[in-house]
């Protein structure tokens, strides 16, 4: 097994890749690695897979995998975990922005220091305000959520351990939650590691302002999948319940006060209007219903997962027998 596999996905990075390449090497054969690096062309509409394909003829540690279309980071990252064979897995971007220098202290917090994941944090950096600001709100808010004190949650510079990555599915646009994901499957040694940032070389950033609107979506179902996904029960069915009794305290108050009036006689008001003309009355419908939906959209959801092949797979680290 190779000590380092390097995995990188891009999107129209024609103009950096050799060189990428060639600083990764250098730091390889300086710390005499044995390593093979993954370019993930995530369905580039430049020269990107020629350039690869270069790197391919310079250097046989270098492998590479090219979508048809653009897929998106996950499916980039997904498809090199999948290829990944070596004892430390390193992710970094491919536009320059993250140094090769800092693969040797990741490298060796995994191997070293035990850790099943190391993000980077990005002390200081080299991008405009409009993505800094974003950046810290949703840094802060995954880790109120999730109860994992990183600070720089979509540094895309990680060491991860073989078999973290091997335990993790990727998707959507959940790599920037891969330590959310990783602690779900029970990975709980995740740290972090200074790293330096540079200004991007060449080229323009490829993501948009909505990535923050799809992050923190995705943030909350990562949070719901990771405390509830295998029994939704509890989540709908305590919601269902609770909004049904809204709803059934606020009718026996109606009936109560209905009764007081016409039967018994006894009235707290000078008016009083039948149940069905009181807005109470719909409100108290209208909890009940949908309390009842919520209870049963609980209960579907248990059957699907009590039912599903993937009920009873779980991931076992240690056995003795």
């Amino acid at each position: 097994m190779k000590n380092i596999s390097v995995v990188i996905p891009l999107y129209n990075e024609e103009e950096s890749i050799q060189e990428l390449h060639a600083w990764i090497k250098k730091v390889m054969e300086q710390n005499d690695f044995s390593y093979e690096i993954w370019f993930i062309n995530d369905g580039s509409n430049d020269q990107s897979w020629a350039e690869i394909e270069k790197a391919k003829n310079i250097d046989p540690n270098v492998k590479g995998v090219s979508f048809r279309r653009n897929f998106g980071k996950s499916a980039a990252l997904y498809v090199g975990f999948d290829k990944a064979e070596a004892e430390v897995i390193i992710t970094m971007d491919a536009d320059l922005q993250d140094s090769p220098e800092e693969i040797p202290a990741l490298y060796h917090k995994i191997v070293s220091e035990g850790y099943d994941l190391v993000s980077g944090w990005k002390q200081k950096r080299k991008d405009p305000v409009t993505k800094t600001l974003p950046t810290k709100l949703f840094n802060w808010a995954t880790r109120k959520m999730s109860g994992i004190n990183l600070r720089d949650f979509n540094c895309g510079l990680k060491a991860y351990r073989y078999q973290v990555i091997k335990s993790i599915e990727v998707y959507g646009e959940m790599h920037r939650y891969i330590p959310v994901i990783a602690k779900r499957a029970g990975f709980k040694k995740i740290g972090e590691q200074p790293v330096q940032h540079f200004p991007r070389k060449y080229g323009t950033t490829k993501f948009g302002l909505e990535r923050f609107i799809n992050g923190f979506l995705d943030l909350i179902l990562i949070t719901f999948m990771s405390k509830f996904g295998r029994r939704p029960m509890h989540l709908f069915g305590t919601l269902g319940f609770f909004t049904f009794a809204i709803g059934f305290l606020i009718g026996t108050y109606l009936t109560i006060e209905w009764v007081l009036t016409f039967v018994l006689h006894v009235s707290f008001w000078s008016e009083y209007y039948p149940i069905t003309q009181r807005p109470l009355f719909y409100f108290a419908l209208a909890f009940c219903v949908i309390g009842t939906q919520i209870f049963f959209s609980g209960f579907m959801a248990e059957l699907l997962v009590r039912n599903s092949v993937n009920a009873n797979q779980y991931d076992i680290d240690k056995t003795i027998e």
